[in-house]
């Protein structure tokens, strides 16, 4: 079965083009999936009918990292430290989670694509972690983008426990982002936090995989081996999603 992710882009406002990592791509390809890049709209283009064409071309969604989401979509006013935001891309990615989610379909989301999913289910975030929570560690960090900055603790009895396979010890994640998980959506649990008390990764109690993370696996895919079985897991979950169908 050849699993098809969708994964989502960003836009580049500056030279109006789509992008996307290679990085994305690579990890999906190398654990056996098809990587297919969904397009971004312009907005108010997003209706039922363009979402639910999009998913049908999917067996599984990664939802990728990149800019804020706009305080809106979670009833707040922009705080001080909120940074750049992409209207097209909020509008979209809330849609194709929503419909993820109400299609049970099988999705990993990353560090940004953790906050998209997490408002999509009723959560919200902090805009800023250093302006609004006190004695955090640095999370966006200094060092090469692979490199591992700050370890996390993994939550026993978890998917995500079950995918790393942490042992007696913590897991050691790269760190890339000022917003994180403040109200966790109903429907969905803790899996991993930071010394600090960040929530690091979340996942569905409810769905067959939704899992969330708010590291960037695929950067140290080619450095820590269990951060490839984040994608092998997915690709697993999406060959064995019902409904799938075998493209090439």
């Amino acid at each position: 079965m050849n699993a098809f992710i969708g994964i989502t882009a960003s836009k580049d406002y500056a030279n109006e083009k789509v992008s996307l990592p290679c990085a994305y791509l690579d990890a999906v390809r190398g654990a056996g999936g098809v990587p297919w890049v969904v397009p971004l709209l312009p907005p108010g283009d997003v209706d039922e009918h363009v979402v639910a064409a999009c998913l049908d071309h999917m067996d599984g969604l990664l939802l990728s990292g990149g800019v804020d989401v706009a305080p809106r979509h979670f009833n707040e006013e922009p705080q001080p430290g909120l940074e750049s935001i992409s209207p097209e891309r909020d509008e979209l990615e809330l849609a194709l989670a929503r419909e993820a989610l109400r299609r049970d379909m099988p999705v990993l989301a990353i560090c940004r694509g953790m906050q998209v999913l997490n408002i999509a289910a009723g959560g919200d975030v902090y805009q800023d972690l250093a302006g609004q929570l006190d004695n955090v560690l640095q999370h966006q960090q200094k060092a090469p983008r692979w490199h591992a900055a700050h370890s996390i603790s993994v939550a026993a009895d978890t998917l995500l426990h079950e995918i790393l396979r942490p042992g007696e010890g913590d897991v050691w994640v790269n760190t890339l982002h000022h917003q994180a998980i403040r109200t966790t959506a109903p429907g969905f649990v803790v899996a991993a936090r930071a010394p600090d008390g960040v929530v690091e990764a979340m996942e569905s109690s409810g769905h067959r995989f939704i899992l969330a993370v708010q590291w960037h696996p695929e950067l140290m895919y080619m450095h820590q081996k269990n951060m490839r079985r984040v994608f092998s897991a997915l690709i697993e979950a999406a060959a064995a999603a019902v409904g799938g169908v075998d493209r090439c």
